[in-house]
């Protein structure tokens, strides 16, 4: 059997098909290197000996005494059996206890007089210590034979000090079935093979694959299991950033035309309209994004930045240095409300320059044109038209834009705002537009801490906005307790009118529509808590609350309403009048969340914020407090005091710190969903590493990777590296890992 083979055996064959297909369905484990790779949690240590007469209650203890006796009682008129064993070592006593099935193996394997030695918790039953269901291990007869005293020594020794491995288990695999199975596939450890060269591990002091295997599941101490986490985390974070590398190398084979700016063009128009200077940050993160849009591969770049921090205006400058290199820019936003908004504040800050070729018009300018799926025919006609005659420069639009017929004249530079909202195949379909791969810039206002960048954005460039512009107030966020403190939520309400009172506006936030089909849904997929009373009713509602607050603590106040469901105009009408101040507070649904922008908008309540991500409110939160008056943000929720949810927005209320927050919402979240796998439908290849606490080695293994590819991408020397990059990111995991 060759090196690869032996671990891509199926469990079926090895463990019998009823076991491999409780771990199939259950654990989603189906080969033996799947098995192999699944590490125990934690380790039970079963202690040193313990004296019967020392026995403390509640702890795990291993003691070796003699059978004293042994009976088989019945219970529940007959039905039911169980087997109690009482043990002394001349201290004291001890009852052991097995019930059902697991009855007859001890009763045979523990006749009086014999010896063994037993570990688990001790419990007390009718004023006796007794331990329930004890591992065991026989030691035959009492015997005065010195030899058997020195094999019997060895025997406790090996057992007490032992340590217990505990595997992530589920129902009908309990963890110590799960130790058998490993068992039976541990010898197979042999033939892993190794993804690191001898030099790499030689050179990080690292043992060899076969033997990490051995120590992660077998160890025999403390200094076992480290080791071999190391090497394991190692191997996980290399074999990634390896994948990421590859395609970064394979990116910067690309062509594409450089596009760099002109004298005297649309850019320096721009620039000289600014009514303002550019911060410290916005300048420096504008050089790297110039600098790689005048190369000739396609650029590949992250722009991360804090709600509020001047990204729109950094990608806007990078649109219009593509446009002045006789190219087009396209902007892809998430929503019709976000692409529609983008276009009124881009036409707005441009002014004249955006009404290229129209009476009017400033003499370099572009026309800047919406494309979205709702659009009327005629308009619709009409920004193809201008984008396939290359009459447009600018185009913002949802992914309408990626339908077959859209046609540019010569498309040279994506911009794609918040990332996480798009599928890899609609960036893609997007890119394929351009003559030759257009430069690509990934916007996002969720922060990403740098080992997540590192690890889920590997085959980008990073570039981080952590200014804020001058002028931008801070925003006081408090959470309301309102099942706690009604008077809390009655003062909300007060405040809301008292920024009305000042001239200024308000947002409320709920998580759920409120029509009839919204209605059905959230009682399909509601399923009350026994636990918490704050989640057995469905998600408050905008039309419910639009309506309460209008009849109640709003009442007089221009109240209107936003989601998605409405129809466009709709939506672009109410988003008018309130940008225009002439609604006083919106009632919505997370449509706001990002981009929305209304320098007047001074506070927002969020309904029911128990319901939301850490990043979602922080993103929610930075639609206020963008003028020059301070921004309030108040979150209500009915959670109580001691519960997690209450921390959680504890936590939010705490700090304006993005990148802390997405560390704490990191951290309350699986790995995997990190690594988006619930998107890429491929699970996770981090069973070890923890992108959070192990910055160190991500931050290592992407130096080293990227040395190994650049002595040669297709990994020729080194073929057990390609094996475990097949093994680890098969095609569709790599492909996602383009997602950027």
């Amino acid at each position: 059997m060759d090196r690869v083979s032996a671990l891509d055996e199926s469990l079926k064959k090895t463990l019998g098909p009823a076991t491999a297909k409780v771990m199939a369905e259950h654990l989603d484990l189906h080969t033996v290197g799947d098995l192999l790779h699944h590490y125990p949690r934690r380790y039970e240590e079963r202690g040193q000996l313990t004296k019967l007469a020392d026995l403390p209650l509640d702890e795990d203890v291993t003691v070796v005494a003699q059978v004293a006796d042994s009976r088989i009682l019945t219970f529940n008129h007959g039905r039911g059996r169980r087997l109690e064993i009482t043990l002394t070592d001349g201290s004291g006593r001890l009852q052991l206890v097995f019930f059902g099935k697991g009855i007859h193996k001890p009763h045979k394997e523990l006749p009086p007089g014999s010896r063994g030695m037993f570990a688990g918790k001790v419990s007390v039953f009718n004023r006796k210590l007794q331990l329930a269901h004890p591992t065991y291990v026989p030691l035959g007869r009492a015997s005065g034979d010195e030899e058997s005293t020195e094999d019997t020594a060895q025997a406790v020794d090996a057992f007490a000090g032992k340590l217990i491995p505990i595997y992530p288990a589920c129902k009908g695999l309990e963890s110590w079935k799960i130790t058998k199975a490993v068992d039976a596939v541990l010898p197979r450890a042999a033939e892993a093979a190794d993804p690191l060269t001898p030099a790499l591990r030689e050179g990080r002091g690292f043992s060899s694959l076969p033997e990490a295997l051995l120590k992660v599941h077998r160890p025999e101490s403390r200094a076992d299991i480290e080791s071999a986490r190391q090497r394991l985390k190692w191997d996980e974070a290399f074999v990634l950033q390896v994948a990421l590398a590859r395609r970064r190398y394979a990116d910067a084979q690309l062509p594409a035309v450089a596009r760099r700016p002109v004298p005297d063009g649309l850019l320096d128009a721009f620039d000289a309209d600014l009514p303002f200077t550019l911060t410290d940050g916005q300048q420096k993160v504008t050089g790297e994004i110039f600098a790689d849009l005048a190369t000739e591969h396609p650029m590949h770049r992250l722009l991360q930045g804090e709600v509020g921090s001047g990204k729109t205006l950094v990608a806007l400058r990078a649109m219009l240095a593509v446009v002045d290199a006789g190219g087009q820019a396209a902007m892809l936003a998430p929503t019709e409300v976000l692409a529609q908004q983008h276009h009124r504040s881009i036409t707005d800050m441009m002014g004249e320059l955006a009404q290229g070729g129209m009476l009017g018009g400033a003499e370099q300018g572009t026309k800047v044109v919406l494309l979205t799926g709702s659009m009327g025919m005629a308009a619709r006609r009409q920004a193809l038209l201008d984008l396939v005659t290359g009459e447009a420069g600018i185009v913002i639009g949802t992914h309408a834009l990626i339908e077959d017929k859209v046609r540019f004249h010569d498309l040279g530079l994506v911009v794609v705002d918040e990332q996480h909202r798009f599928g890899v195949e609609q960036r893609d379909a997007l890119r394929s537009k351009g003559k030759q791969p257009p430069h690509l810039l990934v916007m996002t206002a969720t922060p990403i801490p740098r080992t997540v960048a590192m690890t889920v954005f590997g085959d980008l460039e990073t570039s981080v906005l952590d200014q804020l512009p001058a002028g931008r107030s801070p925003i006081a966020s408090h959470v309301v307790p309102a099942q706690d403190k009604p008077h809390f939520l009655a003062r909300a309400w007060e405040r809301v009118r008292e920024e009305v009172g000042k001239g200024h506006q308000a947002y409320v936030v709920c998580p759920r529509i409120g029509d009839d089909e919204d209605d059905d849904k959230a009682k399909r997929k509601s399923k009350p808590s026994k636990e918490d009373e704050a989640e057995k009713r469905p998600p408050l509602a905008v039309v419910e609350v639009a309506g309460q607050l209008t009849k109640g603590p709003l009442q007089g106040l221009r109240v209107e309403i936003l989601h998605g469901r409405m129809q466009p105009d709709d939506k672009d009408a109410v988003m008018r009048r309130f940008t225009a101040g002439e609604v006083d507070v919106l009632v919505a649904t997370t449509v706001i969340e990002v981009g929305v922008n209304v320098p007047n908008a001074t506070a927002m309540v969020i309904m029911d914020a128990d319901r939301f991500g850490v990043s979602q409110l922080h993103q929610l939160r930075g639609r206020v407090g963008r003028g020059s008056a301070p921004g309030l943000c108040l979150l209500v929720t009915d959670m109580p005091e001691a519960s997690p949810a209450r921390a959680r927005l504890g936590a939010v209320a705490a700090t304006l710190d993005g990148f802390e927050l997405s560390r704490i919402d990191l951290e309350q979240r699986r790995e995997g969903d990190v690594l988006g796998q619930a998107q890429s439908g491929v699970r996770s290849s981090l069973r070890m590493l923890a992108v959070i606490e192990d910055e160190e080695i991500i931050a290592a293994a992407r130096e080293e990777a990227a040395a190994v590819v650049a002595e040669g991408p297709e990994l020729t020397g080194s073929p057990e590296l390609r094996t475990a990059l097949d093994a680890l990111l098969d095609t569709e995991r790599e492909q996602y890992l383009d997602k950027g």
